[in-house]
């Protein structure tokens, strides 16, 4: 494999469009799925404010949203991406149908970690008076921050593994490169480098996650 101006460059923008689906499409599906989370946690039969039904229809709703497979999801929602970003094809349209595949996934990440903080005190601090959002912003989501960390680094991963499918329909990043000259044009070099890449992407985003996660567990100072 010849390592030419014009493939360094290729990579580099493959490595920049991956970069950028990854990290919008993880924070939008944050925006939207943290809130979703606490929703679970203080709607179940045993949390901080019980509504059965409101818990077991947004339950439902995530479960068939994680139930699609990306690749499914990605083909199905072409209309509605073309409304919303007025294009099906790039890093740009990728984005979201890479929400609508994380977002319940983040939601159920952020759920186990609420449900990990230890229910002693939570009474303690309904025993001083303290409101539901005052439980779950001064209770809940810091006590529960460590396993936060830990989830969005996995929760990252993968999505990154998500926007590596997207090359298929022409979604830009190190997919499509792998898919076009490693798959179409049988160049095995290329692929192998686009996958070195991506493994070493995922390796950085766990090492982060790991150390902050540590860094803010208040049981290991």
């Amino acid at each position: 494999m010849n390592f030419d101006p014009t493939t360094v460059n290729m990579i580099l923008k493959g490595i920049g469009e991956t970069l950028y689906m990854v990290f919008i499409s993880s924070a939008v599906s944050y925006l939207i799925g943290i809130p979703l989370g606490v929703i679970l946690v203080v709607t179940d039969k045993g949390g901080i404010h019980p509504v059965p039904a409101l818990n077991t229809v947004l339950g439902i709703l995530i479960n068939l949203l994680r139930s699609v497979p990306f690749i499914i999801l990605l083909i199905a929602v072409l209309p509605f991406t073309r409304l919303v970003v007025g294009t099906t094809l790039g890093a740009k349209a990728v984005v979201v149908p890479l929400v609508i595949a994380a977002a319940p996934y983040v939601a159920r990440m952020v759920e186990s970690s609420l449900k990990e903080v230890d229910a002693g005190v939570i009474e303690a601090a309904k025993s001083m008076g303290a409101g539901t959002m005052q439980i779950v912003w001064k209770v809940l989501l810091p006590e529960s921050r460590p396993s936060l960390l830990v989830g969005a680094a996995i929760s990252i991963t993968t999505i990154l593994g998500y926007s590596a499918m997207a090359g298929f329909v022409g979604g830009g990043g190190l997919g499509t490169i792998a898919i076009n000259y490693g798959y179409y044009r049988y160049q095995t070099g290329m692929m192998m480098v686009t996958v070195a890449i991506l493994v070493i992407i995922v390796q950085i985003i766990q090492e982060v996650g790991m150390r902050s996660s540590k860094a803010s567990d208040k049981r290991i100072k």
